[in-house]
């Protein structure tokens, strides 16, 4: 039956009561959802935010729905829930591009470790998001599937490199979506469209048939238009898995009870946020300002919320951050093991797709780092870089210390979303425009981007907390409370 009511804005929870009440089935809602897709994405606006569509999802629908019927329970805590995934990572029963025009029909014999949790939660995977190859950009551009566009100004970038994630759940073709995080892949396309972006301390979620870019700095994580959606999604993906020894990670979390536990009765109330404003834009610039004021007037409502907002400093901090970047030293060796292990994708490395010209003409960073080592050893200053992180660690753990700040604040990047025009005439390259999300890869801290509200043309602006490493049940808990004090989405008009 069609649904009676929008479906515009549905959290899992909203799902989860209609199915019990008979009020709609999950049938229902993929059906619906893969009509949006057709209107929206295929058609009308062409938002271009899908390589790929599944072929199963309503039959899965019906399955669970028998099941639901049959019991009169959820199978699980993401039962019948419509998933949209990033085409970094590796999917059964759909082909996985990596955005890359070289990588043929490589269809994956098994699921990726963190896609084979969603679906064992009841989650339905809907299709399978753009990016640019391999994850290469802050932008959209994919020599795969072309640009996609921002729902929020169709002239504009939806962000990268989880570009199609961003803007499939902004413009509602998804209940939620799963995109990747090295550098802030998550965080700034989620800040240019409306959205809420976790990253994770590296390792909780496993990154087993996910391709890497800084293995040490990638994880995958949840994007959503809510905190608690993006906590019952963590909730499904965290865990040990022997396939990545990273996930050791996951062990040392502990098991301190469901991450959406963490938001019941989430307050601002004497919680210290230290305001980074070396991160802010320059306010002489139209676009920066922009931002700051969308910010600035984010803050005034946290403190009057009852946050305690404290002005820190970090030392050298753009000094740092370029130090500790670890593209150009360690990616393409990353890169290459990631390929080499699947000679069935058909790209023996990523010297080869520059060499043949296979990837999209606006790849800056994916020639940098073709152009750098390929080991990392190669390069004379990694272990000076590693040494330097580790100390950058241990500076930002003691400015949070000190001034007994339980997160660190500031805008995503300081600026809106670039338009196209500004990407293709260069005004912006992957490695000049000025995001922040950095901060937090590079120092492998936890992170997660609400929306702040919107400037004054309708754009959507990020505000970013920071925590330590493990402090993602507080770190939720402040968004989650944050969320309630901004109301700062506001959804596309598409």
């Amino acid at each position: 039956m069609a649904i009676e009511r929008p479906i515009e804005e549905l959290t899992v929870a909203q799902a989860h009561a209609a199915f019990l009440s008979g009020e709609f089935t999950s049938e229902d809602l993929v059906k619906a959802y893969l009509d949006r897709i057709e209107r929206i994405d295929r058609s009308g606006p062409e938002l271009n935010s899908l390589i790929s569509v599944s072929q199963t999802a309503v039959d899965e629908a019906r399955r669970l729905d028998k099941e639901l019927a049959e019991t009169g329970r959820l199978t699980g805590p993401l039962h019948g829930v419509p998933v949209v995934v990033k085409d970094q990572i590796e999917t059964a029963g759909l082909p996985t591009t990596f955005g890359s025009i070289a990588s043929g029909d490589y269809q994956p014999e098994q699921d990726a470790t963190a896609i084979a949790k969603l679906r064992d939660a009841g989650a339905i995977i809907l299709g399978k998001t753009t990016l640019p190859d391999f994850a290469t950009s802050w932008f959209s551009t994919s020599s795969r599937s072309g640009v996609t566009k921002n729902p929020y100004d169709l002239s504009r970038d939806p962000g990268g490199s989880s570009s199609g994630t961003a803007a499939a759940v902004a413009a509602n073709l998804s209940l939620v979506g799963i995109g990747e995080d090295t550098g802030g892949s998550i965080r700034l396309p989620a800040s240019f469209c409306g959205l809420v972006g976790l990253r994770v301390t590296p390792g909780l979620i496993s990154r087993a048939g996910m391709s890497s870019l800084v293995k040490p700095q990638d994880t995958a994580g949840p994007m959503t238009r809510t905190v608690e959606d993006a906590a019952r999604i963590l909730d499904v993906m965290v865990g040990f898995d022997e396939a990545d020894d990273y996930t050791a990670a996951a062990v040392i979390a502990g098991q301190g009870g469901p991450y959406a536990d963490a938001l019941h009765d989430a307050t601002l109330t004497g919680k210290r946020f230290g305001v980074l404003r070396q991160a802010f834009g320059d306010n002489s610039d139209p676009d920066g300002a922009a931002v700051n004021s969308t910010i600035e007037h984010a803050l005034a409502s946290l403190g009057a919320a009852g946050a305690e907002l404290v002005d820190i400093t970090i030392d050298n901090l753009e000094d740092q951050v370029g130090f500790t970047s670890l593209y150009t030293t360690r990616s393409q060796s990353d890169m290459n093991d990631f390929v080499s292990a699947r000679p069935s994708v058909g790209i023996p490395s990523m010297r080869h797709l520059i060499e043949t010209k296979q990837y999209h003409e606006k790849l800056d960073l994916l020639e940098a780092i073709v152009a750098g080592p390929e080991q990392p050893t190669d390069d004379s200053h990694y272990v000076e870089r590693l040494l330097a992180q580790t100390a950058f660690q241990r500076q930002v753990i003691g400015i949070m210390a000190k001034n007994k700040l339980d997160a660190i604040a500031f805008p995503d990047a300081k600026l809106p979303a670039p338009t196209r025009e500004d990407i293709f005439a260069d005004r912006w390259t992957c490695l000049t425009y000025p995001t922040n999300t950095v901060i937090a890869s590079q120092l492998l801290f936890p992170a997660i981007t609400i929306p702040a509200g919107q400037t004054t043309e309708g754009l959507p602006v990020g505000l970013e907390f920071m925590a330590v490493p493990y402090g993602e049940r507080e770190l939720l808990a402040l968004a989650a409370a944050s969320e309630a004090a901004l109301q700062g989405r506001t959804a596309p008009e598409v």
